[in-house]
């Protein structure tokens, strides 16, 4: 991903401290990170060698958690 016109924040001995970014590149970096935890969260799940529950089966041992 390019990021044009990077604008830095900096202390006053000129270093880097901050980045100002374009809402929109914001926005896109905080979409790939989201999609990279799922990513991890599922290697993780595979990983663990586990038996994998069907999600209506899952809803309904949370729901009978919280009573």
């Amino acid at each position: 991903m390019s990021v044009p016109n990077e604008k830095f924040i900096v202390d006053a001995q000129g270093k880097r401290t901050g980045v100002i970014l374009d809402v929109d590149q914001y926005q896109r970096l905080l979409e790939d990170l989201e999609e990279l935890e799922s990513i991890r969260v599922y290697d993780a799940a595979k990983a663990s060698g586990e038996e994998a529950i069907p999600f209506d089966d899952a809803m309904r041992e949370i729901e009978a958690a919280r009573k």
